[in-house]
């Protein structure tokens, strides 16, 4: 069966109808064999119209969701507890609401024309209803407005990756004020303490934390993190023809995944690939000419400022004391009177406190906290790209932080890095927070794209990005802090062995558990193995994180016990090191740097013994556990993103347990963690595979195309992710009904 669209005629000023008139024009959505749907339409606006439909009937519950926590509105549509009330003021503090119209003034004609047809197609998608989980809730239906897709772009961009750098740099201050020695910073984040004051530092009020962790993304906001990407040129695959491959890495244990799959035909012209609800076009994909993966960069677009303060104002050298922008938020509670918060804001961002009580208190700014129109104008112009070259510069131009890679069918293959990156001056990494009141501690403007890292046509016939340092890449330095390279070594190294790959061979990469974190560890741990059977499991170990592996489980309890001793005993606590290894990300996200003291032959983080004595005792205490099979540790169940846990299981809302296979530095990671009293997850949420010579994406997915609970799609990928099988997606006529 067909769904037949006809789109209403513009006849009345209500912004949520079309901005033209089109009439006659017919929009036809199916879906194929696997669920994902296929829309047939004359125009880009149209399919833009369609991908607003599919993405309301499909993910309707997950883009208000969203659409509920980027706005601060949890209070006054789900629950006015005081914990949704931390929610709100976690996202009213952001204010992705605002300055919404200077976006739509930066959009295009053809920009603005795919948005406000998107728009559209999600109203008359959800045709004055919401879903049946928001009528339980009460919440009435709004209707979709373009400035939504603005607020979806800014959380994509922002939650859990730009937020984990300002995360770090907060916790640097933290260890400053604990009084941990300079000298061991140095160590941890070396080349980056340019401007330190410790005794400005320790004279920083630090506020709480706004919002508490597992209360954000217990209510669903997606958990973003790392991924892989790559690109193969024509010389090292055996159809000779450039192919790439992602597969981004992402919080897996919520239904809905994050990611939903889409195919858009236009005449000839057609883009397909992963998408995310709220927003039309593809973010990894491909259209008839061109493809392109993306990861996130790890570039440090957020920093925090000191500012004096008092009696409401801050100082500045050159202009002297100050008034802040006061901007008073009102956040209405079901049940409960209103709340009222003031948030003082200056050039450098949000101030962490009350400038009415004197003192010093950090201010922080994001790069991209006003974004939206440039990003999505990129994102839908790449219809249009048919070329590498054409799809740096217009990826280059979004303004939230990315990795992307390309391949073309000409045979060129590419890198681009986009993202605003400040401009700070000479020596400043930006980690540590400098004084507010000189203003040559300001940033001064934007790097420029083609001055970020990029590649076109490497020597080596192929790029790589695992949110690894890619620095050497540009003119410009917008790494402080990247992941380890350890997922990029892995792949680098299968990729150089021979210039004959196929699909087969991209997909064993994808599903890689190898580690080279542990081969470098293995390196030093080897030689001070007991003669026992531990030991000998260990020392046979072939550093792959298999299910059924033993010696994995085994160096990952020596691999926390040297936190612990090291980082804990000899450093910043061992309450403290527990705490960020079993409440929070922050070694999940940044453990290169600590890798990088326990890997050296010498550290001040050793105290007065040697690194060798050191393991020793670490690994006969870790090798005293009974040893277990890893994948005995990696169960885990994918929840509903509203009733997790909550309905009997014969619902079928909740599924699994699934064995999660990979560790944290294999190509298949495979990270499973607590953050704030919650299970989380990080893995390959959505695997895609394209060679330029055909027009197919082979594709798996860690969930289904839709979040209806009783829909045959809610889940219907999860096999195929499970098993190593991939669907194909591809711009044929498919048949099937919809929805």
């Amino acid at each position: 069966m067909v769904c037949y669209l006809q789109r209403p005629d513009n006849k009345s000023n209500n912004s949520d109808k079309l901005s033209m008139q089109i009439k006659g024009k017919d929009i036809h959505i199916n879906r194929d064999s696997s669920g994902v749907p296929h829309i047939k339409a004359a125009s880009i606006p149209d399919a833009c119209y369609g991908q607003g439909y599919v993405h309301a009937v499909d993910r309707g519950m997950q883009m208000l969701l969203m659409r509920v926590l980027g706005q601060g509105r949890a209070c006054e549509l789900l629950d006015g507890g005081d914990e949704m009330l931390q929610i709100d003021t976690f996202f009213r503090k952001m204010n992705w609401t605002g300055a919404m119209q200077k976006q739509q003034d930066a959009l295009s004609p053809f920009s603005r024309e795919c948005l406000e047809a998107y728009a559209a197609g999600v109203n008359a998608g959800f045709n004055g209803k919401v879903p049946w989980e928001f009528k339980l809730l009460k919440v009435p239906f709004e209707p979709w407005r373009m400035e939504d897709s603005f607020l979806i772009s800014r959380m994509v961009g922002y939650l859990t990756l730009s937020q984990s750098q300002g995360e770090v740099e907060r916790l640097f201050v933290e260890m400053v004020q604990a009084g941990v020695p300079t000298n061991k910073l140095a160590e941890l984040f070396p080349g980056l303490l340019a401007g330190l004051d410790r005794d400005l530092i320790g004279s920083i009020k630090l506020g709480h934390r706004i919002v508490p962790g597992h209360l954000l993304w217990e209510l669903g906001a997606p958990r973003f993190m790392a991924s892989n990407n790559w690109v193969l040129s024509g010389n090292k695959t055996a159809s000779g023809h450039p192919m790439l491959c992602n597969d981004p890495h992402l919080e897996i244990n919520r239904i809905p995944n994050v990611w939903h799959e889409i195919v858009m035909r236009c005449g000839r012209d057609y883009l397909m690939g992963g998408c995310m609800p709220g927003a039309p076009g593809v973010l990894s994909g491909r259209n008839r000419e061109l493809a392109w993966g993306v990861t996130y960069s790890f570039m440090d677009s957020e920093d925090a400022w000191v500012e004096r303060c008092k009696d409401g104002r801050y100082f500045r050298e050159d202009t002297g004391w100050q008034e802040f922008h006061a901007r008073t938020e009102t956040i209405k509670r079901k049940g409960r009177p209103d709340h009222h918060i003031v948030f003082y804001e200056n050039q450098h961002g949000v101030l962490d406190g009350d400038p009415h009580e004197e003192g010093h208190y950090l201010a922080s700014r994001w790069a991209c906290n006003d974004s939206g129109g440039q990003t999505l104008s990129r994102i839908l112009d790449m219809w249009h790209a048919d070329s590498v070259e054409e799809g740096m510069r217009q990826m280059g131009a979004v303004e939230t932080a990315w990795n992307f890679v390309f391949a073309d069918r000409k045979g060129n293959i590419g890198y681009q890095m986009s993202g605003l990156m400040p401009l700070r001056r000479d020596t400043i990494s930006g980690l540590v927070p400098l004084p507010g009141w000189l203003p040559e501690n300001d940033w001064q403007g934007f790097a420029n794209p083609e001055d970020l890292p990029r590649a076109l046509n490497p020597e080596q016939g192929f790029f790589v990005t695992t949110n690894n340092d890619l620095n050497a890449w540009g003119k410009r330095k917008p790494l402080n802090m990247p992941m380890g390279p350890y997922r990029a070594e892995r792949v680098e190294s299968v990729l150089r062995r021979h210039g004959n790959f196929q699909l087969k061979d991209m997909i064993d990469l994808h599903y890689d558990v190898h580690s080279t974190q542990a081969e470098k560890f293995m390196h030093i741990i080897r030689p001070l193995l007991p003669d026992t059977d531990n030991g000998r499991i260990m020392r046979d170990w072939d550093l792959q994180y298999n299910p059924d592996s033993h010696g994995a489980y085994l160096f990952e309890q020596i691999y926390k016990g040297l936190y612990r001793e090291i980082f804990g005993a000899n450093g910043i606590g061992g309450d403290i090191v527990d705490h960020l290894q079993n409440e929070t990300g922050m070694f999940i996200d940044f453990y290169v740097n600590f890798d990088r003291i326990l890997l050296s032959e010498s550290s001040t983080w050793f105290g007065s013994e040697s690194r060798d004595a050191l393991y020793r005792r670490v690994i006969n205490q870790a090798l005293s556990t009974e040893p277990r099979a890893w994948g005995s540790t990696q169960k885990v169940k994918l929840t509903h993103i509203l009733f997790g846990g909550k309905l009997p299981s014969f619902l079928g809302f909740d599924r699994g347990p699934i064995t999660i296979i990979g560790g944290r530095a294999t190509p298949h990671q495979g990270q499973i963690y607590r953050s704030a009293g919650r299970l989380t997850t990080f893995a390959p949420s959505f695997r895609i595979i394209t060679e330029l010579e055909t027009d197919v994406c082979h594709t798996n997915l860690a969930g289904g195309p839709t979040d209806r609970r009783f829909s045959k799609w809610y889940c219907s990928d999860l096999n195929n992710w499970t098993n190593r099988r991939y669907k194909q997606i591809k711009p044929e006529e498919a048949t099937g009904q919809f929805p």
